[in-house]
């Protein structure tokens, strides 16, 4: 419980005070609730080339600890601001520790106004903020419980913002978007030119590309355009493209999925390899530390232990090229004990078998876990299970389709991840998007296709 301080108990000289560390996490919230989008407080390459050389806070910050102090302890509960007069002295830097006070220097009886000193101090005893606030204190002593206030995440991209920047490097790979006709198929491809991922090969119906380009007010102008009136004939021209070395990576349009996968694996367009065809989504959930692969959930539909054993390989591949030296693989069951009744138990412990006689290289695999243990180290304690990939895992291995396609989009769209998807198995990577795919999930596909046909064109 925590009662305020009315009018008539406070005393000329009373203070209070609250110490705070300033944190990237303290600016972004700042930031986000204030939409104060200064690159000096957020970008610490632009904060470089400021007047301090390095990440500042807003000057508000500190005024919202004086005015945390005068709402919740002095005078706390049912006060009123009426005016502030701050002078801010010194900038506040990233890992500075803060301590806001304030006392009061004066009353006034007939209207309940109060004045009262404002100072910051960081920890070097520096002065920061100087000022005055004068507030309408409350007339009656209220007790009240201590409001627990809302829990608040942070959502972070960080792992795509790497994948792009990994990008920066490498020259932009030709790539053949099928079918483009409609907007967000159209602005993708822009976009990922402009960002230097790719350089578009439209290959669709040529004016309605054109009209639709024109009515959404997106340059074309210096893009070739292959014309296909139909979407099958725009996936198998794409196919030829990629086929004669014209383009290195294809990029689903507004075309059906099937429409387009069936060009690839069509072997008279010489896409095929000796591995299976598979998807990976590679999904950048805020509240895990790394990127994570999940495979397969959107090309093969109940996959044999053959088949997985091509999956999980390519998932291997695509982490490596990611920047995994070693990925740790968990194969997903329902439960993490072996079960004749729960075939995808068995397939698990095969598949690590596989592994450890050389079937499968280049990852730790491990499995069957449920999806709670293999990605919390402290489920799979109290279960008792040791593993070395339980709790930190780079790919997850899917049961099958259904099962894979419903945890991407539960990540997506309960937990506020972004997926980007590629196909591998083929000869090129094809980018596979969605309708709800964001810009920004659509140009981390992209990244991720021109990373992989860089390590093509290397290998």
């Amino acid at each position: 419980m925590v009662s305020n301080v009315p009018f008539d108990e406070l005393l000329i000289g009373q203070s209070a005070s609250v110490t705070r560390q300033v944190t990237m996490d303290e600016i972004e919230l700042f930031a986000a609730v204030s939409h104060n989008r200064n690159p000096l407080m957020l970008d610490a390459e632009f904060a470089v080339g400021g007047p301090y050389r390095r990440v500042i806070a807003h000057g508000m910050w500190s005024g919202s600890l004086l005015s945390g102090i005068l709402g919740s302890q002095l005078p706390g509960f049912g006060t009123v601001y009426r005016g502030q007069n701050l002078q801010f002295l010194h900038h506040v830097a990233l890992g500075d520790t803060i301590t806001a006070s304030v006392t009061v220097v004066e009353k006034n009886a007939e209207t309940g106004v109060v004045v009262l000193r404002c100072l910051c101090r960081n920890q070097d005893g520096v002065t920061i903020v100087s000022g005055t606030a004068e507030v309408l204190a409350p007339r009656h002593k209220t007790t009240l419980p201590v409001a627990e206030l809302p829990q608040v995440q942070l959502i972070h991209h960080h792992q795509h913002d790497a994948l792009l920047r990994r990008c920066q490097a490498l020259e932009p790979v030709a790539t053949a978007i099928v079918y483009p006709c409609s907007e967000a198929a159209l602005r993708a491809a822009v976009e990922a030119q402009i960002a230097g991922l790719i350089r578009p090969v439209l290959v669709g119906p040529a004016a309605k590309i054109r009209a639709i380009a024109a009515g959404c007010m997106l340059d074309i102008a210096g893009l070739r355009v292959v014309d296909a009136e139909r979407p099958a004939d725009a996936a198998e021209a794409a196919a030829r493209l990629a086929r004669d070395g014209e383009v290195g990576a294809l990029m689903k349009g507004s075309l059906h999925t099937d429409e387009l996968m069936g060009a690839v694996v069509r072997r008279e367009n010489g896409l095929r390899t000796a591995a299976r065809i598979s998807h990976v989504f590679a999904v950048n959930v805020p509240t895990y530390p790394r990127l994570l692969l999940i495979t397969d959930a959107a090309v093969n539909i109940s996959p044999s232990l053959d088949d997985k054993v091509h999956i999980v390989q390519n998932a291997i591949h695509l982490a490596q090229v990611l920047g995994v030296a070693t990925p740790k693989v968990a194969i997903l069951s329902a439960v993490e004990t072996l079960n004749p009744k729960i075939p995808s138990t068995l397939e698990a412990a095969a598949l690590c078998k596989m592994a450890e006689r050389g079937q499968i290289t280049g990852g730790v695999l491990d499995g069957p876990l449920g999806f709670d243990n293999a990605i919390s180290a402290e489920a799979a304690r109290t279960k008792g299970i040791v593993s070395p990939v339980a709790g930190s895992p780079d790919i997850l291995l899917v049961p099958d389709l259904v099962s894979g396609n419903t945890l991407a989009k539960q990540l997506s769209f309960l937990a506020h991840a972004e997926a980007a998807g590629i196909v591998l198995g083929a000869k090129v990577p094809v980018i596979l998007t969605s309708r709800a795919d964001s810009l920004r999930s659509r140009l981390a596909s992209c990244a991720i296709a021109s990373l992989m046909a860089a390590a093509h064109r290397a290998a």
